[in-house]
Formats: C-alpha cells, structure tokens, sequence
C-alpha cells in the first residue's frame, strides 16, 4: 500500500465524512416524510451518477450476481437513510449522529464474518468504548430514547452496507455500485410505497426551499460523498472507514450548533459519551500506524 496515496484517501475520507455531517442539517431542514424524502435524493443522486458515468463514457454493464449484490445493497441503504432521518426528526442531529457512532462495533463482529478473518481484539475494545459512550448519551438524554433507538438501527444498517460495499469494490468499479445501489434503494422505497397501498405518498410538490436542500442533499452530499467514500475502500478497510465515519458526529454536531444554536445543545453526559467515541477514533489511527510500520519493517528484513 503506497503510503502517499493512503494519505489521499484519508484526506478524502474525511472530507466525506464532513460532507455526511451536514446531512443531518439538511435532514432537519427539509419538512418532508422520511420516506419520501429518501426516495427523492437517491432518485436524484443516481440520475447524477448515471450523467456522470455517461459523460465518462463508462460502462453500465456489470454481470448479474454483481447487479444483483448492489441493487440489494441498495435495499439496506434506502433503510439506513430512512431510520437515519426519522431518528432526526424524533430527537435532533446530535443524539442522530452520536447514536450513528455504534457502526463501528456492529463492523467490529460483521467484518471478520465477510472477509473471513479473526475478530481482532482491539477493534472489539474500541466499538466497546463506543458502546460505552452511547450509553452515557442514553442515561442523559432519556427523554430522546426512541431518536437513539432509531440511530443505533441506522447504524447496523450503515455498517452492514460498508462491509458488503468492501466486497464489492474488490471487483466493481466504484460508480456503477453506486449507480445501481442508490437505483436499488429507489427501487426498494417505490415497492414499499406500492405494496403498503402509500403509492399516492410520491409526489414532486415540495416547494422551492425544499428543493434546493434536497439537491444539495442529494448531488454533493449524496452523488459525489457516495461515489468518493466506495472508492476510498480500495486502500482502506471497512473499520478504518467505519471509525473513521465516527468523526461524523463531532462535524455535525458542530456544523448543527451553528445552523440551530440552543437547540443543538446537550447534556455533559452527552459531550462525554462523544469525547470516548473522539478517543476510540484516535485509539484506531494510532494501532493503524503502528501496525503499518510494523509490515514495514518485517518486508524490510526477508
């Protein structure tokens, strides 16, 4: 692994990761159904992804078991987003991203399960740590308990579509598993939409302001993070990017204080559960570095 280009997919992993962070903004400020506002940005970001492709000249033909794996993958995310929102608008962005933090333990136990590794200690120990600080957030913020519910579900969910997004990538270029994924999802809601009689549900008049913060919520923090944060995990392992997905919380929390200011504030047993999540990302880069120059050096030596 070239550590120069390991560096840039870190740099752009965590511009992605901030990129999420003002999802949740956007997710308070649109005043629709979660549903229906998952259906409109993955519709809208894969037709992005489809015009984007086409001015490449790239290939949308990919062989049936692989076309198959991520219009399913597809299904999952449609699910994540929409627990994702709903957690938002049940509680507020922090308690959203902060519960979302708890994708690194689910990734921790699912990860060895698909690449068909042993369960490193350390990755249990540091999705523990977050675990621990999911749950000061929860003795603090009780009156918040079904937005971290439906966080936490949201995060399994995030972490079962990274790990399978990790297989895939091996084999799949990263923008026709983003095409047919995000198509998948709008597939999956379409269905749900038919099938529960809610078909009347999809409708275009959203109005103008909503509008603009579904594109910006679907090119940009969609179309282009979606594309970018497949791409990273040719260099980098689903934990790292999983862990590193934790940032997202500290970001939005951040990017939320200065969109609704009071409204955004929490508890010290909040800030405290986030301050281990902090530690357990930190934790994870130092173990990283040290494992790296530990190849390093025994390469160097046979």
């Amino acid at each position: 692994m070239n550590n120069i280009s390991t560096y840039k997919n870190l740099i752009l992993l965590h511009v992605v990761v901030l990129i999420f962070g003002f999802t949740g903004v956007l997710g308070k400020l649109i005043t629709v159904p979660s549903e229906l506002l998952v259906w409109h940005r993955m519709l809208i970001a894969s037709i992005s992804i489809g015009l984007y492709l086409a001015i490449k000249g790239s290939s949308f033909k990919m062989v049936r078991k692989g076309l198959l794996a991520t219009i399913f993958t597809g299904f999952i995310i449609a699910a994540h987003w929409i627990f994702f929102f709903e957690s938002i608008k049940q509680s507020n962005v922090s308690i959203t991203l902060a519960a979302l933090a708890s994708a690194s333990i689910f990734t921790a136990l699912l990860e060895p399960l698909f690449f068909k590794r042993k369960v490193q200690i350390y990755e249990l120990f540091l999705g523990g740590l977050v675990i621990l600080g999911l749950y000061f957030i929860f003795q603090f913020e009780t009156e918040n308990a079904i937005g971290v519910i439906l966080g936490i579900i949201a995060a399994f969910l995030a972490s079962l579509f990274t790990v399978i997004n990790g297989k895939l990538i091996k084999k799949y270029n990263s923008g026709r598993i983003s095409f047919y994924e995000l198509g998948g999802g709008v597939l999956a809601i379409t269905l749900y939409f038919l099938f529960s009689g809610k078909i009347d549900a999809i409708h275009f008049n959203l109005g103008l302001t909503n509008w603009i913060y579904l594109l910006i919520l679907a090119v940009i923090c969609t179309a282009f993070a979606f594309v970018a944060s497949v791409e990273v995990m040719k260099e980098l392992t689903p934990f790292t990017v999983s862990l590193s997905i934790n940032l997202e919380p500290i970001y939005g929390i951040i990017l939320a204080f200065i969109f609704f200011g009071e409204e955004e504030k929490m508890s010290a047993g909040f800030y405290l559960g986030t301050a281990l999540i902090l530690a357990s990302i930190f934790t994870n880069v130092i173990v990283k570095r040290r494992q790296r120059r530990k190849a390093k050096r025994a390469a160097e030596q046979t």
